[in-house]
């Protein structure tokens, strides 16, 4: 067994390899704290055709024991993998695919697995650092260690790896991974933050990456095994590019993404009747030819497919209220990318119960990204959403949390729903602008507005080239794709994914800025169609109202099984969420429901007022007097010398069972018992 410690800030991490999964190629234990996951590496090293994408399958899972729990449902087993879990996959995943061989094709799995959670230190960033030793110490073709930390900043003080406690205090929250090269993937929700603390949080998180980092080479397999580099045929290669190259590159220069897809498609089609034996080859060769041009034409011409310039963005349409009966709509059109979102609120039961290992908490606030197949013209049957989606909802949905009111102001669940009607590149970051103009659109008093802007990047050699608002083309066949959400005063998402073994620090810093000079005028753009939320809510919404009622109440609106909530509910049509700290929330479909029961809960829980005159209800008949019901379930006595002036030899000669009459509070005494006087109500309201 091999074991080595890192020391972080006083708290060690510790790496262990030999002791579990022997039989993987690779594998390794990461412990932090009492936080402990299990990575493997895997890898089919038989050759294989040249192809041009990765097969790399990353999957991390979360064992319920490792929190000792028992999973829920019928089952009582763990099930599909929950957004969490999707998310921290697609961050393994960005971290360690443009690390692996340019010309390394076989199918690769790596699977992280978490043992033991102490519900304190996050197990992603474990995952990034055990799947790369894990990958270094088996014999799949790896070669380049990489390191993960997390930044946080509480009281304007950096901290490395926060707990999740301290993340609800932090403003800063930014997931970095690295090599000893530079920068591999971001990802990140700060609370607007300007980019010089943007920059400043990234430099502390990577002084803690070189030793990370320099212990993993400890793991490195002396002996990996030897792959066979895909071998494109050269007859191949040389005749498409003496045929078709000028062709590819004019196609590459059509301005409409349809028209220049289709054209390249005729050119495939073309070439592979040529070599019916050798399609593989002849789509490599041509997606080469397009990969070149494409490049060509932004490094050394400073032309883009479309005819910007690199610092250009697309046109832009922004429309609101598109949908008569949503409680708030829009359209968001950048270019060929058209975003349809939609927000819909909801009553405190519409909130998304979330059974995480940290425990069960309630989500307030969702966003739900689709991307139907029709949105670039393809046929696929609808299977719900997949990880692309899931992560790019999760992103647009943490840049527009941050300015949406509190729940102690504005009690409504809220769902946004993106649906992506057409895409030509950036379709997560339109959806971050249509969500914001469809929040402002439903009334909901969000803090400003937000945009989102796609950066991408270019290199040859020591030339770079940084693009604004990039298309599909450009984010296929360029070197990053940096997506950068916020509103006027600083960044609330951030995320970065390269192609590349590394960015460096100048390009980055250069890319936030271009990105912020693009935030702000497309905020612009905004703000001409809604500048800042309507001044109500639509009528289509729930109405809703928060009453706080002494915790000693509960049991009175509750009522014996629930009977007296219930009857509200019934009688009202009104929802009622009572919480333990007395706070009750009532919705409604009509203001009329919603008063009714907010009326009926404060006169359960009001407490009689000595010396005032209440109507009430004659519930029960005695030879000494009748007994009132002045609040529901509080009665009082009014003694049969209280209920006229001149003397009532019997009480039935006067009151019934069932009569309504005005009686005044005289006294409530140290039992609790209330005292009533028909008599002197009769007389205080005579005089009025």
């Amino acid at each position: 067994m091999n074991e080595i410690r890192i020391d972080i800030e006083g708290k060690p991490l510790i790496i262990k390899t030999g002791e579990l999964a022997k039989q993987s190629s690779g594998a390794v234990t990461v412990q932090y704290g009492e936080t402990v996951i299990l990575a493997t590496a895997n890898a089919n090293l038989t050759p294989q055709e040249p192809k041009y994408f990765l097969p790399l399958t990353v999957d991390y899972r979360e064992r319920t024991y490792a929190a000792g729990k028992i999973p829920g449902g019928f089952f009582k087993r763990e099930g599909r993998p929950r957004e969490k879990e999707i998310l921290t996959s697609r961050m393994v995943d960005r971290t360690i695919r443009p690390l692996f061989p340019e010309n390394y094709f076989c199918e690769t799995q790596v699977g992280v697995t978490l043992l033991s959670s102490d519900i304190q230190n996050d197990s992603d960033v474990l995952s990034v650092i055990g799947v790369s030793a894990a990958l270094l110490q088996s014999g799949v073709p790896y070669f380049i260690p990489v390191a993960a930390v997390r930044v946080g900043r509480i009281d304007g003080k950096f901290v490395i790896n926060p707990t999740f406690s301290d993340r609800e205090k932090s403003d800063v929250d930014l997931f970095i991974s690295a090599t000893e090269k530079g920068i591999v993937m971001l990802e990140g929700g700060p609370n607007e933050i300007d980019e010089k603390t943007i920059i400043d949080a990234i430099k502390f998180g990577l002084g803690f990456i070189p030793e990370l980092i320099n212990k993993q080479k400890e793991f490195i397999n002396p002996n990996k095994a030897a792959f066979k580099a895909p071998i494109i045929d050269e007859t191949v290669k040389n005749e498409i590019t003496k045929n078709y190259k000028e062709k590819i590159n004019d196609a590459v220069r059509i301005h409409e993404r349809k028209e220049r897809e289709l054209k390249i498609n005729e050119i495939m089609v073309q070439a592979k009747l040529n070599f019916p034996e050798k399609e593989n080859d002849v789509e490599n060769v041509i997606e080469e030819l397009i990969q070149k041009e494409a490049r060509n034409m932004i490094v050394n011409l400073g032309v883009r497919s479309d005819g910007r310039k690199p610092d250009e963005i697309r046109n832009i349409d922004c429309k609101i209220g598109v949908l008569p009966r949503t409680h708030g709509s829009a359209v968001f059109t950048r270019g060929q990318t058209q975003a349809l979102a939609t927000t819909t609120l909801g009553t405190p039961q519409d909130m998304q119960i979330m059974d995480e290992l940290e425990g069960e908490y309630k989500k307030r606030f969702m966003l739900h990204y689709n991307f139907p197949s029709f949105a670039v013209g393809e046929v696929k049957p609808e299977r719900g959403p997949g990880r692309r989606e899931i992560g790019h909802g999760a992103l647009a949905e943490k840049s527009l949390e941050k300015v949406l009111p509190s729940e102690e102001n504005f009690p409504y669940a809220i769902r946004i729903v993106s649906d992506i009607l057409e895409s030509n590149g950036s379709s997560s970051m339109a959806t971050v602008c249509g969500g914001s103009l469809a929040l402002m659109d439903a009334g909901i008093p969000i803090k400003s507005g937000v945009a989102g802007i796609a950066m991408g990047l270019m290199t040859e050699g020591d030339k770079y080239v940084i693009l604004t608002d990039i298309q599909g083309l450009e984010d296929h066949y360029g070197d990053m794709d940096f997506k950068v959400a916020g509103t006027r005063v600083g960044i609330t998402g951030i995320q970065m994914d390269i192609k590349i073994d590394s960015v460096k620090m100048n390009i980055l810093e250069e890319g936030l800025e271009k990105a912020k000079i693009a935030r702000l005028k497309i905020l612009d753009i905004m703000d001409k169609t809604i500048s800042q939320s309507k001044s109500a809510l639509s009528e289509y919404a729930p109405k809703m109202i928060t009453i706080m009622i002494d915790v000693a109440k509960i049991k009175d609106v509750i009522g014996s099984g629930g009977k007296i909530i219930r009857k509200i509910i019934q009688d009202t049509g009104a929802e009622i969420n009572i919480e333990d700290d007395g706070k009750i929330t009532i919705s409604a479909v009509n203001s009329e429901s919603l008063n009714m029961a907010k009326q009926r809960i404060e006169d359960i829980t009001a407490d009689v007022e000595v010396g005032k005159i209440y109507k009430g209800k004659v519930v029960s008949i005695t030879n000494f007097g009748a007994f009132v019901e002045v609040l529901p379930n509080k009665d009082g006595l009014v003694h049969i010398s209280q209920i006229e002036e001149k003397r009532v030899e019997k009480v039935e000669d006067v009151l019934k069972l069932g009569d309504e009459i005005w009686v005044k509070v005289m006294e409530v005494d140290k039992q609790g018992r209330i005292n009533l006087s028909r008599k002197q109500a009769m007389k205080e309201m005579e005089k009025k």
